[in-house]
């Protein structure tokens, strides 16, 4: 294979992997929005679709194993590929926990709401947010992007603390409201952990580029 019809195909598979990304952000963005409307329709919709993520994640990586197997990548591709191979593994553990936070809806159901659904939202935009710029930092290998992607999990961080104490404070003024009250910090867990995977997509990128692993974390 020729390096230009090989960069074509690097080219590709990179698009892929960031249609993939959206695809997870999507999911993520829509599990809260179903929550908060307790559209239990729209909310099973996006559990029975995540099989089309799993399925997604699996083709790119034969894709991606395949280009590893049969064109021997020089080192600066291959690690492209290999970086490559762990977001798509990232971003389907992302889409699983929006397919969470559904079910969450789903088990909630139409019953009255503990308390407004106000951080919880404003978590999941956070999260999100910080999900696009490091797909964008992915799709130009930018280096500095990736370093400043995961100072914004400080924020993430705050809010899900002011959540898990805002719910126990329900369930002490109310103790028949604990199991929704505990499904509610499983969302804001959720939300939490989108974000530390976040971090991991950074960290990846910054490896793709430099050859070495940097532990990026919130200040």
């Amino acid at each position: 294979m020729s390096r230009e019809r090989f960069e074509q195909e690097l080219h590709h598979l990179e698009g892929e992997v960031l249609k993939l990304g959206t695809m997870a952000e999507q999911a993520v963005r829509s599990s809260v929005e179903v929550l908060v409307r307790q559209d239990l329709a729209e909310a099973r919709r996006i559990i029975d679709e995540d099989h089309l993520i799993n399925e997604q994640r699996f083709e790119l990586e034969n894709e991606i194993l395949t280009i590893i197997a049969t064109q021997q990548p020089l080192a600066g591709d291959l690690r492209k590929l290999a970086s490559s191979l762990e977001l798509v593994g990232e971003l389907e553990r992302i889409a699983d926990y929006a397919k969470g936070i559904a079910n969450v809806a789903v088990m909630i159901g139409t019953e009255p709401l503990v308390k407004p659904l106000v951080d919880i939202p404003r978590m999941a935009d956070l999260a999100c947010g910080m999900l696009g710029r490091a797909l964008e930092a992915f799709a130009h290998w930018d280096v500095d992007l990736a370093r400043s992607v995961p100072k914004e999990d400080a924020e993430v961080d705050m809010l899900y603390e002011r959540i898990y104490r805002d719910l126990i404070a329900v369930i002490v003024k109310d103790p028949h409201t604990i199991d929704q009250a505990i499904r509610l910090s499983w969302v804001a867990h959720n939300l939490e952990r989108v974000a530390d995977r976040v971090s991991n997509l950074c960290e990846r990128v910054i490896f793709a580029v430099l050859g070495r692993m940097e532990e990026l974390a919130a200040p």
